[in-house]
């Protein structure tokens, strides 16, 4: 009786295979998101510069005149980058988990092999990807306002870095509570835009009263304007080494606090 040799099966994919697999398509499928819906995702924030600058820098800012040395529209062009980069960091990774939650399709993630660190990874480096894309934009519209000049080129490439992924695990703590889309907005309402503001992105500190000031010390969005505006303007109103330091803490705290509570369901099983 004749045998059929049949072909050996192929080995099974190491689970370093699968999870760099599973971490790409979370992160390509967050890229083709962003750029097939880019109406809402990079234009409302290049519109938003240029009306910050035409309102703030050309009408304000005569009047306001010179700022630390620097023409007020070169100062506040870092600010008004970094700005629309923490907004539409933690924006994107917000809307797109909880749109997962909401859908009901998260749950295809959770029963895959994929460990759950890898998931808060992909939708991070998701917010990371609108970020940079978003702040690449609005950083070609402050040329045509503003002349910039580059001093410190990794600090503004690690500043825009580190603050883009930590308002991207920012999004990804405040889907995993959610459970509204009213909800999805609070943070951003009642939290980032008065912290933005507040963080230096139109002043300096240097103007406010010793008091005021302290206190804008506890902003920590004024360390992460700071370290950036540091790379353009050789410049800033906070110390960059503890800047980047916080950034860094930040940003391990929060991806380590999103895969616990992951791990836990929280927001998943309730």
């Amino acid at each position: 009786m004749s045998t059929v040799a049949l072909p050996a099966a192929a080995p099974p994919a190491g689970m370093n295979v699968v999870r760099w697999i599973g971490f790409k398509t979370i992160v390509i499928r967050e890229y083709g998101r962003i750029i097939r819906i880019w109406g809402q995702t990079i234009v409302p924030a290049v519109i938003s510069a240029t009306l910050y600058f035409v309102i703030f820098g050309n009408v304000v800012g005569r009047r306001v005149g010179a700022m630390d040395g620097f023409d007020y529209r070169q100062y506040i062009a870092p600010g008004l980058i970094m700005m629309q980069v923490i907004t539409n960091s933690y924006g994107n990774v917000v809307a797109s988990f909880f749109g997962a939650k909401f859908g009901k399709h998260v749950e295809e993630m959770l029963v895959s092999p994929l460990p759950n660190w890898v998931i808060v990874a992909g939708y991070a480096c998701g917010g990371v990807v609108r970020g940079l894309l978003v702040g690449v934009a609005v950083t070609v519209v402050s040329l045509f306002f503003a002349h910039l000049h580059v001093h410190h080129l990794l600090a503004i490439l690690a500043a825009v870095l580190l603050t883009s992924l930590i308002f991207a695990l920012g999004g990804f703590l405040n889907a995993l509570f959610a459970k509204n889309f009213e909800q999805v907005n609070w943070i951003p309402t009642f939290v980032l835009t008065p912290l933005t503001y507040f963080g230096g992105v139109f002043y300096s500190i240097s103007l406010l009263p010793e008091w005021a000031r302290r206190v804008s010390y506890v902003n920590p969005i004024l360390h992460m304007v700071g370290a950036f505006r540091y790379g353009f303007l050789g410049t800033s109103d906070v110390n960059i080494g503890v800047a980047f330091a916080l950034m860094v803490l930040a940003a391990a705290a929060l991806f380590a606090t999103a895969v616990a509570l992951l791990d836990r369901g929280t927001g998943i099983r309730d």
